[in-house]
C-alpha cells in the first residue's frame, strides 16, 4: 500500500465513487507537478499511488476530477467541478489517508488513518 491514499464516498447515493479520475501532486520549485494520475476503484479507492516510490517531506496536493465523474453517473448539476485537497507531509515514515465525501453541492474532508 503507498504511503498516500484515498477514498471518496459519494454521500448523494451512499456508495462508493468509483471511476474517479484523480491526480496526486507535489509542491516542488513553485509549482504543483503530478507525480501521479489514478482512477478510483469500485469501492472508491486509491492505494497505489507510487508503486514503491517514496514519500519525501512537503506539500501535496490531490486533485479529484469530480465534472467528469457526476456526468458519468447521470448528474447533470452540481457546484464544484474539481476538488483540490492540498496538505503537508512533515513525517514521510507515516501513512497518510485522505477521504473525500463527495455531493453534488457540497463536500467535506479529513486526516483519516
Amino acid at each position: 500500500m503507498s504511503p498516500i491514499t484515498t477514498h471518496v464516498l459519494d454521500v448523494s447515493i451512499g456508495r462508493p465513487a468509483a471511476n474517479l479520475a484523480v491526480e496526486l501532486e507535489v509542491y516542488r520549485e513553485g509549482a504543483f507537478r503530478e507525480i501521479a494520475r489514478r482512477t478510483t476503484n469500485g469501492d472508491g479507492r486509491i492505494t497505489d499511488w507510487l508503486n514503491g516510490m517514496a514519500v519525501i517531506e512537503g506539500r501535496y496536493r490531490i486533485r479529484f476530477d469530480t465534472a467528469s465523474y457526476f456526468m458519468s453517473v447521470g448528474v447533470k448539476e452540481f457546484f464544484y467541478p474539481t476538488i483540490e485537497i492540498v496538505f503537508e507531509i512533515r513525517d514521510p515514515t507515516s501513512h497518510f489517508h485522505v477521504p473525500l465525501l463527495l455531493a453534488p453541492f457540497g463536500y467535506t474532508t479529513y486526516r483519516g488513518s
